[in-house]
């Protein structure tokens, strides 16, 4: 304690326990001490605040030391916790969420992680699209044009290509209660019109740009979907292969027994 007293520090926190004696001294010294720590707390606190973990006591110097406006004991929904607050360049924050039931708060902490990882895409990419199917219609209006420009039995699996991007659109709409095809005529119309913003307002139930109405999505997120909805389709196609090649070798060999029945009996 005279060791923690020497160095400056103000507060403390122990991943282990403390010894009563000890804490006597660190509540003479006015020290506030917090024991029984979780390490992945520590390690955030560290963060925090740019304080070291230090193993050894002995080993302890102003160096160490962190730095935050505030700490403190408060009573929140009838727990006690500690609030670390006012720090100065915070590399790890708390986020408290608080609602009526534990649904809610389930509901709400599922919203946030989606949310934050949402941007943290965007971030890390530095690239983001214009939601509401836009990206969608206008990979489905370039490919049909390409369609045409290939022609033959590739002309056909591009264009089916090009028709199952227009289901994410669709989706949009009927989700919303809207009428499907109508809404998806109008904002294939007004894309092609208007540019490669154009989606479905799923709010006004018409088409909108969707980077002047702040309705953005990471472009990782996209690329991901399409590329896992093509993988499905390519496996799916490949095991219809399989199943059709297997029940022709089975049809085969009972031809072939029937034939060498009838030639033993002759």
């Amino acid at each position: 304690v005279d060791k923690i007293k020497e160095v400056g520090a103000n507060v403390v926190f122990v991943q282990k326990g403390i010894d009563d004696l000890a804490q006597h001294y660190l509540a003479k010294y006015g020290i506030l001490a917090v024991r029984r720590v979780k390490k992945s707390d520590m390690e955030k606190l560290a963060k925090a605040t740019g304080a070291k973990i230090v193993t050894n006591v002995r080993d302890l110097t102003s160096e160490d030391l962190g730095e935050a406006e505030l700490v403190e004991q408060r009573k929140v929904a009838g727990e006690n916790m500690i609030f670390v607050e006012g720090c100065k360049n915070p590399k790890a924050v708390t986020i408290l969420i608080r609602g009526g039931t534990e649904h809610v708060v389930d509901e709400v902490e599922r919203a946030l992680e989606d949310a934050v990882k949402v941007v943290k895409d965007i971030v890390e990419d530095g690239k983001i699209l214009a939601a509401g199917g836009a990206p969608e219609i206008e990979l489905a209006i370039r490919l049909d044009e390409y369609a045409k420009e290939v022609g033959g039995k590739e002309q056909l699996a591009i264009e089916a290509f090009a028709e199952a991007l227009k289901v994410i659109p669709r989706t949009l709409a009927e989700n919303a209660g809207l009428d499907p095809i109508e809404t998806l005529v109008k904002v294939i119309a007004a894309h092609k019109e208007k540019g490669p913003t154009v989606g479905v307002d799923v709010f006004e139930g018409e088409p909108a740009d969707m980077m002047e109405r702040g309705v953005i999505a990471p472009v990782r997120v996209t690329k991901q979907a399409i590329k896992s909805a093509s993988e499905a389709a390519i496996m799916i196609l490949r095991i219809d292969d399989v199943i059709a090649a297997s029940k022709l070798e089975k049809d085969k060999e009972s031809k072939g027994g029937s034939e060498d029945f009838g030639s033993d009996l002759d």
